[in-house]
């Protein structure tokens, strides 16, 4: 995994469970991306230093502008193309993970243009 992947899906996950649970600590997303404590750490560390989150003195955890930015991107291009793989016929399991590393290595071009595709052929008829 890329360092900048690594980032990304920190800051996606960060912003998932923001949006399902309303708030976040490292421990929530130790849980939910199934990694250790102390790579957690070090990676909300990483996070803060670039300033694409906060951490209150409690360890609640905040995107800022810039993070959340980042972490809408891909959120956005995960759920399109999981919706688009499973659509194929591809399982649900299967069309969120090969979501999760197709996103990241797309140009924006070329997801727009996916984009533009996939919403033309939802029209109804």
């Amino acid at each position: 995994m890329r360092k900048n992947e690594s980032a990304e899906n920190y800051l996606e996950t960060i912003l998932m469970l923001k949006n399902k649970n309303g708030a976040v600590r490292s421990i929530d997303i130790v849980r939910q991306m199934e990694f250790s404590k102390p790579s957690v750490s070090h990676a909300m560390s990483l996070l803060r230093q670039k300033g694409q989150i906060t951490m209150d003195k409690e360890g609640w955890i905040e995107l800022t502008d810039s993070g959340r930015e980042i972490a809408e991107k891909i959120y956005e291009r995960h759920c399109l193309l999981t919706q688009w793989l499973t659509r194929l016929g591809v399982s649900p399991e299967v069309a969120a993970e090969d979501a999760c590393r197709l996103e990241h290595d797309l140009s924006e071009e070329t997801f727009q243009k996916m984009k533009e595709h996939i919403h033309s052929q939802q029209r109804p008829e």
